[in-house]
């Protein structure tokens, strides 16, 4: 494990899933806590006797703990307060890593994905020995500088994943058949999980993030690509192909540019970053950042203004299209490609509202603005997860 001196441990079996009353309730005082007895009652549907005795060893085993706070300390006097539960946020630290097609992003967080230390390095290339070495000399500099013991990695990318070790097919990097998470193991002696990072994404978000409260939404996400997932019933819905890339090529705009593939006015051709860009430097001769872009859009010049209301209007159509597809109304929308919507969230909006049924229920859009340390807490989520469950599995 690493640790204030960089020792290591060799990686351990990955657990069984957990699916029991005792499971049920460990995750709800992870993503709920600290939280009372009488609220875990309540939220669980259990009785007291039955929460006590389900406690009991998740306590013993130091998995939860009770934890005194301000009002407890000012209650003491009229006898032993029940204390709220939680779990122990400052015994343990879990890595996540987010791989782009050039930069390797990695962050510490304690166990409900809480940002200790972020880091992030440039790759020299794309092959596969290239990137373990960025993430592992970044595994090393993070457990220095936090000189705490790292439990488990989880590590995120564009593609398809297997079994959370082995990436089928990575687009970016172009990768085939690479066994990413036995290597990692072998370098770090930490256990390792990989995904797609749009379903690790949604991961710390229905547990961690804006999706904690809903039990159905859909996430969008644009950037140097179109992402689209979907939770039904507190689940992500996760297709054995996931990371194929269903809907980046969805007619948006049947008067818009074409993607390299030819298709015109799809989700890429109109939402993703390099989209706009290039449709403004085939029209201007200008090679602009989409930062410049959405600043010139805001200020009324008119090239930048159009082709911005044309992106925008297509992202609420596609907003709209997700929503009404999944039978949704929660959405949540991220990814580096979302600042366009505070420049034309009225277009994204009159687009929404043109293609939703008056008679469905309104669509709320969250917009996550963070930046890529919110898709590496995603990757540290599949590691708490992993390491969560086992726990629990000892125990029951």
């Amino acid at each position: 494990m690493y640790g204030k001196t960089g020792g290591r441990r060799n990686a351990t079996a990955r657990p069984e899933p957990v699916d029991s009353a005792t499971h049920h309730l460990a995750w709800e005082v992870l993503t709920r806590g600290p939280i009372r007895r009488s609220e875990l009652s309540r939220r669980l549907g259990m009785s007291p006797p039955t929460l006590t005795r389900l406690l009991k060893p998740l306590i013993d085993s130091g998995i939860v703990v009770e934890v005194m706070q301000r009002t407890d300390v000012e209650n003491s006097s009229l006898g032993r307060p029940a204390l709220p539960i939680d779990v122990p946020l400052d015994m343990k630290r879990f890595v996540g890593v987010k791989i782009t097609q050039d930069d390797v992003l990695a962050v510490v967080t304690d166990q409900r994905t809480s940002v200790v230390r972020f880091a992030g390095r440039t790759l020299p290339r794309r092959d596969p020995d290239a990137v373990i070495d960025r993430i592992v000399s970044l595994v090393d500099e993070l457990a220095a500088e936090t000189g705490a013991a790292i439990t488990a990695m989880g590590v995120t990318l564009a593609g398809t994943v297997a079994d959370h070790r082995l990436v089928r097919y990575s687009p970016w990097l172009e990768w085939s058949d690479v066994e990413l998470a036995a290597l990692l193991e072998e370098r770090t002696g930490l256990p390792v999980m990989v995904d797609n990072d749009v379903a690790a994404f949604v991961e710390g978000e229905r547990f961690f993030g804006s999706g904690r409260d809903l039990s159905d939404f859909a996430v969008v996400t644009i950037g140097a690509g179109i992402g689209y997932a979907l939770v039904l019933d507190h689940k992500v819905v996760r297709p054995d192909d996931m990371g194929v890339d269903r809907v980046g090529h969805h007619p948006l705009d049947d008067d818009g540019p074409a993607c390299p593939n030819g298709h015109r006015g799809c989700a890429m051709a109109m939402l993703t970053v390099s989209a706009i860009r290039d449709r403004v430097e085939a029209a201007s001769g200008q090679h602009l950042s989409y930062e410049r872009i959405l600043e010139l859009a805001s200020t009324g010049d008119p090239l930048a203004h159009q082709v911005v209301r044309d992106s925008a209007r297509a992202l609420g159509r596609f907003i709209a299209i997700a929503a009404n597809l999944s039978m949704v109304a929660d959405v949540l929308l991220a990814g580096e490609g979302t600042t366009i919507y505070d420049v034309a969230r009225d277009d994204v909006w009159a687009a929404i509202t043109a293609d939703r049924d008056p008679d469905a229920r309104p669509i709320q859009l969250t917009v996550d603005q963070s930046d890529f340390t919110s898709w590496a807490r995603g990757a540290a989520a599949l590691a708490i997860r992993r390491a969560f469950d086992a726990e629990i599995a000892a125990i029951v």
